[in-house]
């Protein structure tokens, strides 16, 4: 091997590199468990530890030394899965900044337009796109996206905006460029956002061009409800005058009398408070009546309003009130003078009830609304905010507004004095309080927000503030929420299952080549050390799935010294001396060839499986990209210098040992005689998996596939699954599934309800909807227990997840891209390597075989495994990863076909076929053994969240096995050509 030396170099260096990356994590590690000693059980305390020794210096390398801060952004991110805590993706509502964009324009077609794009919005398209596409439809020519109604506006006239003489084509460039500027607004509130938040190595990153959608993670983070409040709020603080009761008061009188005509009287009858609203109903001729509960309103009302209160009611109630409050019959009662009126409600608050029981409500308020829907005075006229504490020492917000707020404040608050009057100070269209003014108009701009706040809330309140408000509404599409108790038993498991792997490879190879498979072993463990080096030095994050590329990395990290190794025996057996056959066998004409071409196609999958994939699956697809690079390098060059140095030695190596030394030496099986059989017995399974997929069994498909909430939930005993199941589908009012998760105490379970609905006041609703149903079996856990997380949880939710019907539908489309995709890259591939078609022929042939049989499995299994079957984003990187090792085993066998025919190999063109099946078959087995070994370790310790991700790549490994000897070269042979096959026969028998 020539510039053994430049190697050798270069393998210490980053053999240094590496250790001096992964020290970083070390250090880290120790620091987080003196924290955690500190503050036992503490989560604030031990964010609190650790943000106070930042700055301090926890390592010194005499040279340089580096603060804790420092330490940890070197060090390797642990993905939620094993670290615990939160992962959103919010979707920037395109729509409202286009509607911002067009200044609200109210043309029919630019409106029309939004409505078809959201109606038609489909898999891996951004609304954008739908939305041009809608108005060149819509438009017919007719009307230009830069007519003056429409973008040509105000707002975007000027350099860079749009000009009245723009086409359609250059209008859309413009309009592009403005919603990557709002986007690019709203990222940044976010980070500020969460930047305050006081997360230790946040992550937040734009997904995809114009898509809108930012993904946020927040390692450690265990307050669900609090963080998506934080995320999801739009922050459009708004002043508005109200009406006071005595002024609206006769258009509820009204609204109530004209309700009873069209709603059906099954109204339950509950005490009215004896308020103004009463007082008026009593000099009705309908008094008497109002007491049997026929009053669709007034019999929703559950407190004494006054002032700017309308009333209290209960949070379920206030949609049927909103429908009331929204109807033209019902609008038309107002006065004129009140025709804009604007209904809206508080945050809720407790009140007590007629037996003195405190009861959850919220406040009715009336504000004084105008054509334009234009608040008196935006929030975007604030400067500062702080969390501070009012004259009752409650906890409060204060703000200070800039020149121009301070000046629309004093005539605002001068008004509300003079008139008695009050203002409501409103957030994401919830009233926080509605202050009145006693002591004159407020000058000098500052102001305070107070209500039922807790601390939390009004840093969170500040905070957003402080941040600005987003250019438009932010949905979360997607979530998942990981306990950290359950991060630290994925990676226990993860590390049992890596550790076992190792130790069960390096006894095979050493049992199955002796001294050289102790020299593949030293190479593998460099191999190891140089993957975790190279995460840690570009801040790649290791996840569960991550692990499992690492452990599978096990595997395929030995392949290429097992392809090496067979051809050095084969080289001795044909009587060259141990120099020479190492040297052929490393050549291009021995091992290299085929090395290079079984990598490339794990490559293409592994990066196709990168593009398409998201979250955990890139993890996974990173490990193993990185993986290839570093195994390649390790087998190739570094168990080279130690053979090179046994050689220098004169010592003896034989690649085998005294037991596996005449293992497949001589076998002679005719494959292809036996090709009817296979062919018959695999069209039986492909037919019997088709029927069960398309018309018997279909397919379980998991909620990254149709969208929907997932709970892993932890009993405090064990329960019945279908008991459960029919509380929480009676509950819900929708169907609920509930499977065993491992033991009888935990239940992963799957709703779909309101999965169309976005926003956070919806995921708290399913909360509280899944805590009120069981709460039978926690006597002693409150909500906040139940649902968020913390170190050493026990019982509750362990891990939630919600995947979007939008985002759900480009999960699957991508899905079918990256299978598709794989597939046709690696036929192309093919074609150009062995400059055949039916080479490609036959290799896809054995994988779409393959791809068909694990499908059947799960199609047929689902149901009765004693462990999760879903189609989800893990088992399409299980699907590609299938595709890749298939094509790893079927690569080998024809790249020796290739070398036979290139030789002088004798014999018919089936023999030569059987020949290059037979030659390989040690190596075929050997790798498939390895891979089995691993897979088989991560199946059984790996733990329960993979187990199904493993069973389809453990499943895909044995039949690609199968498919390479008994697919792909029956397919080759028989689509050949015969005069193909003759000019081979001719050319090796004249030979």
């Amino acid at each position: 091997m020539q510039n053994k030396g430049l190697i050798k170099f270069f393998a210490i260096l980053f053999a240094l590199v590496s250790i001096y990356q992964l020290s970083f994590t070390y250090v880290a590690s120790n620091v987080k468990s003196e924290a955690k000693a500190f503050a036992g059980d503490n989560p604030d305390k031990e964010l609190k530890y650790l943000d106070s020794i930042g700055k301090e210096k926890v390592v010194n390398l005499g040279f340089t030394d580096f603060t804790y801060n420092e330490v940890k952004n070197k060090q390797i991110n642990k993905g939620l899965d094993l670290e615990g805590g939160i992962n959103v993706i919010l979707q920037i509502s395109i729509k409202d900044v286009l509607k911002g964009l067009a200044n609200n324009s109210k043309d029919p077609i630019f409106n029309k337009s939004l409505a078809d794009a959201t109606a038609n919005l489909e898999g891996n398209k951004t609304y954008l796109d739908k939305f041009f596409e809608a108005f060149d439809a819509n438009s017919n020519g007719t009307k230009k996206l830069a007519s003056p109604e429409i973008f040509a506006n105000r707002n975007l006239q000027g350099e860079g905006g749009i000009a009245f003489e723009m086409t359609d084509a250059q209008a859309q460039r413009v309009i592009r460029k403005k919603v990557d500027e709002s986007i690019e607004s709203a990222y940044k509130v976010l980070r500020e956002r969460i930047d305050k938040f006081g997360v230790t190595q946040p992550n937040i990153q734009k997904l995809g061009a114009s898509s809108g959608r930012i993904l946020v993670e927040l390692p450690g983070a265990k307050d669900v409800d609090r963080i998506k409040k934080l995320l999801g709020g739009k922050a459009q603080l708004e002043f508005w005058e109200t009406y006071k009761m005595e002024e609206i008061g006769n258009f509820l009188v009204a609204a109530n009398e004209a309700l009873k005509k069209t709603e059906i009287k099954t109204t339950e009858t509950k005490t009215v408070a004896n308020d103004s609203l009463n007082a008026l109903l009593t000099d009705t001729k309908d008094s008497t009546e109002a007491k049997k509960g026929n009053n669709p309103l007034f019999d929703k009302i559950l407190g004494q309003g006054g002032g700017p209160v309308l009333g209290y009611f209960a949070p379920k109630d206030t949609a049927v009130v909103n429908s009331y409050l929204k109807r033209a019959d019902i609008r038309v009662l107002l006065a004129a003078d009140q025709h804009y009126a604007k209904f809206v409600w508080s945050k809720p608050t407790t009140i007590k009830d007629a037996k003195q029981k405190d009861i959850e409500v919220v406040e009715l308020y009336a504000l004084k609304g105008n054509r334009d829907n234009v608040p008196a005075m935006n929030g975007g006229l604030v400067t500062d905010a702080k969390d501070t504490f009012d004259q009752m020492g409650k906890p409060a917000v204060s703000m200070q507004m800039n020149s121009q707020g301070a000046k629309v404040w004093e005539e605002l608050t001068g008004r509300a004095f003079s008139q008695k009057s009050y203002i409501a100070i409103v957030l994401d269209n919830i009233v926080y309080s509605a202050p009145g003014v006693t002591s004159g108009p407020i000058a000098g701009g500052r102001s305070e927000i107070t209500g039922s706040f807790d601390v939390a809330e009004t840093k969170d309140l500040a905070n957003v503030l402080n941040a600005g408000k987003l250019p438009a509404s932010a949905d979360i599409i997607q979530s998942t929420v990981v306990g950290p108790s359950l991060g630290q038993a994925a990676i226990d498991a993860g590390t049992i299952s890596s550790v076992l792997g190792f130790l069960l490879v390096c006894l095979w190879m050493v049992f199955y080549y002796g001294k050289a498979g102790l020299y593949a072993n030293l190479a593998l463990l460099l191999n190891l050390l140089f993957l975790f080096g190279i995460m840690a030095s570009f801040g790649f994050v290791l996840t569960l799935p991550g692990i499992a590329g690492i452990v599978l990395t096990l595997g395929t990290a030995v392949d290429a010294n097992i392809i090496i190794f067979e051809r050095a025996k084969e080289e001795l057996r044909e009587g060259k001396s141990l120099s020479e056959a190492v040297a052929t066998s490393y050549g291009w004409h021995g091992a290299m060839r085929s090395i290079i071409d079984a990598n490339v196609t794990h490559v293409l999958t592994g990066a196709i499986l990168f593009i398409f994939g998201t979250g955990p699956i890139k993890g996974f697809a990173l490990t193993l990209l990185i993986g290839i690079v570093t195994s390649m390098f390790t087998s190739i060059f570094i168990a080279r210098i130690f053979i090179d140095r046994n050689i220098a030695r004169k010592a003896d190596l034989t690649f085998s040992t005294n037991i596996t030394k005449n293992w497949f030496t001589n076998f002679h099986f005719d494959f292809i005689k036996i090709k009817k059989f296979t062919y018959i017995f695999s069209s039986i399974v492909v037919v019997v998996s088709l029927i069960s997929i398309f018309f018997v069994n279909g397919l379980d498909q998991g909620v990254d596939f149709v969208g929907g909430r997932t709970f892993q939930v932890k009993f405090e005993k064990p329960v019945d699954a279908t008991v459960v199941s029919d509380e929480l589908s009676a509950a819900f009012g929708t169907p609920v599934e509930a499977k065993i998760l491992g033991d009888d105490d935990q239940l992963k379970i799957t709703t779909k309800y309101k999965i169309q609905e976005d926003g956070v006041a919806v995921d708290e609703e399913v909360n509280q909807k899944l805590y009120a149903a069981l709460k039978k079996y926690y006597p002693n856990t409150s909500y906040n227990k139940f649902t968020n997380t913390y170190d050493g949880k026990k019982v509750g939710v362990l891990q939630a997840s919600k995947v979007g019907a939008s985002i759900s539908e480009d999960i699957k489309t991508n899905s079918y891209w990256a299978v598709l995709g794989a597939m046709a890259a690696i036929f192309l591939y093919l074609m150009v390597s062995f400059r055949k078609w039916q080479y490609s022929l036959g290799a896809i042939a054995a994988v779409a075989h393959d791809v068909i049989f694990v499908l059947g499995i799960y199609s047929l299994c689902y149901k009765f495994m004693p462990f999760h079957m879903e189609m989800d984003q893990h088992f399409i990187a299980a699907i590609l990863t299938v595709i890749g090792y298939s094509m790893n085993d079927t690569v080998i066998v024809f790249d020796r076909i290739r070398e036979f025919i290139i030789g002088n190999r004798k014999g018919s063109f089936e023999d030569i076929v059987n020949a290059s099946i037979n030659t390989t078959l040690s190596r075929t087995l050997n790798t498939s053994l390895m891979m089995i070994i691993v897979l088989l370790t991560m199946f059984i310790f790996g733990g329960e969240s993979i187990r199904g991700f493993i069973f389809a790549m453990l499943v895909g490994i044995v039949v690609g096995t199968y498919s390479s000897l008994f697919i792909a070269t029956p397919v080759l042979v028989d689509t050949i050509s015969k005069d193909d096959k003759h000019t081979i026969e001719d050319k090796h028998n004249k030979a």
